[in-house]
């Protein structure tokens, strides 16, 4: 086939002698992107790369009537539904997509509508509530501790280690960052304390691969248990010689029953389509909950990184390339295409 593998890059940038920041952490890196395209280049694919930018439309334009399948990959750039824009390019254009509608990409970096909807259809989620000036009554529902979340970041963008707080001073310290640095709402939802879990979900129609545990033994003492900025991204490195997943994750049969139900559940009235990851915790009485979606999930091809899509897709027996050709048999299914 001829794909046209639509991504956005991460940018470094120098902020003084011998230090540099990353700009963008939840865009990829170059060697991401480069992995990728030679995986489906090894599967026989020609690959058109379309940058996710201001000039993507007049790119796919120039390009549509020599691509069969665009393999999106993009995060979108500015604004809080930028998950949206490609797949709305492509709507426009006509051009077949791997993944779900622009409302679902914009519903799923919204984890404020994400929760929503989930609530609406009796899925469990823990319990939250919106600050939007930081001036907010608080809910006499929620219940300390409380963990605070930029509204439409990905990539654990915005939540770090500091955003767990245990009483009301510490809640509007944080929300005020959050509001002043993000310029978007902040979600306050109750911390629970169980066990957390990242499940992928793959194919049409769709199926749970292997459930993955995110344990966090190995922090730094003091350090709080759960999946933050500084876990996901410092502590979660091969320099530190630690693997914080567990996959598959040692479970009953009964917890696994219910995490795939509720997944399976969520993906369905999210309408999304050929793969997405959910992260979820178990509240004190087991039930898991889900917290957020993750689509696109990241597809980083090296496993040394650890990433947790295609973690699980090697559980279950598919190697990188395999991972992206049922990501395409499963577009190419549901869109009913002649390939």
């Amino acid at each position: 086939m001829n794909i046209a593998l639509t991504y956005n890059l991460r940018k470094v940038r120098n902020i003084k002698k011998n230090k540099k920041v990353i700009e963008n952490i939840d865009f990829d890196d170059p060697k991401t992107i480069l992995g990728i395209k030679k995986a489906l280049e090894s599967l026989g694919h020609k690959v058109f790369l379309i940058e996710a930018d201001e000039n993507a439309y007049l790119k796919f334009k120039r390009l549509k009537n020599k691509i069969d399948l665009v393999f999106n990959y993009s995060e979108g750039i500015h604004g809080k539904d930028r998950e949206a824009q490609i797949p709305a390019m492509l709507q426009m254009l006509q051009i077949p997509y791997t993944g779900g509608s622009p409302l679902s990409y914009a519903l799923g970096l919204n984890k404020v509508k994400t929760k929503e909807i989930l609530a609406y259809h009796k899925i469990p989620t823990p319990t939250w509530q919106v600050f939007k000036t930081g001036k907010e009554k608080i809910d006499r529902q929620l219940k300390f501790p409380l963990l605070a979340k930029p509204q439409s970041e990905g990539s654990s963008k915005g939540i770090f280690a500091k955003n767990l707080v245990f009483n009301e001073k510490q809640l509007r310290k944080i929300v005020k960052e959050l509001l002043k640095e993000y310029n978007q709402p902040v979600l306050v939802e109750e911390f629970l304390e169980g066990r957390e879990f990242t499940v992928g979900v793959l194919g049409y129609p769709p199926k749970v691969l292997p459930i993955i545990e995110v344990r966090f033994d190995d922090l730094p003492k003091g350090m709080p248990k759960f999946d933050h900025f500084e876990a996901k991204w410092i502590y979660d490195n091969p320099k530190f010689k630690a693997d914080p997943l567990i996959c598959p994750a040692q479970i009953s049969k009964k917890l696994k029953n219910e995490i795939e139900q509720n997944v399976l559940k969520a993906f369905e009235i999210l309408e999304l389509a050929d793969w997405a990851r959910f992260d979820l915790r178990l509240d004190k009485k087991g039930r898991p909950n889900i917290l957020e979606v993750n689509c696109p999930a990241g597809l980083n091809p090296d496993p040394k990184e650890n990433s947790r899509f295609p973690r699980a897709a090697r559980v279950a027996g598919l190697t990188f390339p395999q991972l992206l050709q049922a990501i395409i048999n499963s577009a190419v299914k549901r869109l009913k295409l002649k390939v």
